[in-house]
């Protein structure tokens, strides 16, 4: 094992100095700091590296000279902050701004109705799986018993920021990436610019797409999982947005969005110090409201699922796998939120749910593609609370739905 140590490039032995002398020689000691390059010892092996050797030749074994990391500082901010805007849109203060989706909404010719009761049935799904946006319409495609009715194809994260399809190696327990099975393109950009008219805008997931048209029904994440609980006539599974709670479900999206869906990503696409303060100071105060909430109601919305939970759910399955460390949303892990860490394992243990949730997919399309973020592409190790294991076990909140009947009865 190396070790690190420190020398003085001295021609000649320095005098033990004397009583009288100490201060002028603690002067003369503390210049040669100043000017003197700290040595380091390397490897035995550091000669062989490329890079090594050239630092070797400019300075010696020392650290970089002062005005070279000066140089390397102002230009690498320089071409951080290009990057971040290119890939985070910001406003004028450096706060994260999302874009708006071109196709917000699935049109209602699409919808199951007494008008219109067999729409068309050529719908294809595009998710990739790091993205919490396209998992929230796998979650519901799932819950909805939808598969039969709704073919999907699983981009993965290009090198150029792309999402790609490829064949790889199929797993039996998640979903994993694969080929383009309705239109057999090479990446999601040539499947965009199939539609009439062609397409110049940003290649986003989810999307759903029309086989027969060739067109783009939807790529708004809200406006499809809607669709998914309500416009299909096939299918089964419990209503995730039921009329009585329609009011309820929007005040919580109304504070779930903004503070925790696109919260976590306001902190880590931050382009200036007061933008992030902002933002993780509105994400963890709505985190502790969400921990208190949960504390006495097994879902937002009481003892029904809704759509505002799968929402909330794919930031929380992410959070201390990704978030935390990569976006720096650093005050708190949901681990130590023992309401929100149980609802969310509540939330993975329903049927099929788990199989939406390829982790391993997760922290690569974070880790290894953020780039401005994480330039060397080390990914960390996962953490232990995010192994399936330790979500599958249990979460005891069906103790809240029983008190919750329980006070229904003793109320009437």
């Amino acid at each position: 094992m190396a070790t690190l140590h420190s020398s003085f490039f001295c021609n000649q032995t320095l005098p033990f100095p004397s009583p009288t002398n100490l201060s002028s020689h603690c002067r003369a000691v503390r210049r040669r700091h100043l000017i003197q390059p700290i040595r380091m010892s390397l490897p035995d092996n550091s000669s062989s590296d490329p890079i090594t050797s050239l630092t070797r030749l400019l300075w010696g074994r020392a650290l970089p000279p002062q005005p070279l990391i000066s140089a390397v500082r102002s230009t690498w901010s320089a071409t951080w902050l290009l990057m971040m805007r290119q890939l985070a849109p910001s406003s004028s203060s450096g706060s994260y701004t999302r874009p708006p989706g071109l196709f917000p909404t699935v049109p209602s010719f699409y919808y199951t109705s007494p008008q219109n009761p067999n729409p068309t049935t050529s719908l294809h799904l595009y998710v990739g799986l790091p993205c919490p946006w396209a998992h929230r319409t796998l979650i519901v495609r799932a819950l909805k018993n939808l598969e039969a009715y709704l073919p999907v194809s699983v981009a993965a994260p290009g090198s150029d920021g792309s999402w790609e399809f490829h064949s790889g190696p199929t797993n039996g327990s998640v979903l994993v990436a694969g080929p383009d099975r309705a239109n057999g393109k090479k990446n999601l950009r040539e499947v965009y610019r199939m539609r009439q008219g062609g397409y110049d805008g940003r290649s986003t997931v989810p999307m759903i797409w029309d086989v027969k048209r060739k067109e783009v029904v939807c790529n708004e994440s809200y406006g499809i999982i809607e669709f998914l609980n309500s416009g299909f006539a096939a299918g089964s599974g419990p209503d995730l947005c039921p009329v009585e709670l329609r009011g309820e479900i929007e005040r919580w999206n109304q504070i779930i969005y903004p503070a925790v869906n696109n919260g976590v990503y306001r902190c880590g696409f931050a382009q200036s110090q007061e933008a992030y303060d902002t933002a993780v100071n509105e994400l963890f105060t709505t985190l502790d409201k969400l921990e208190s909430h949960l504390s006495t109601n097994r879902y937002l919305c009481g003892d029904t699922l809704t759509l505002s939970d799968v929402c909330l759910f794919t930031t929380l399955i992410r959070f201390d796998l990704v978030y935390n460390v990569l976006f720096k949303c650093t005050k708190r892990k949901i681990i130590e939120y023992p309401n929100l860490y149980a609802y969310t394992r509540d939330i993975y243990q329903m049927p099929k749910v788990a199989e939406t949730c390829n982790f391993e997919a997760m922290m690569d399309g974070y880790y290894c593609t953020l780039f401005p973020l994480n330039p060397g592409g080390i990914r960390p190790i996962m953490p232990l609370v995010c192994h399936h294991e330790s979500l599958s076990k249990p979460h005891g909140r069906e103790a809240l739905s029983l008190k919750s009947k329980q006070f229904q009865l003793s109320t009437q």
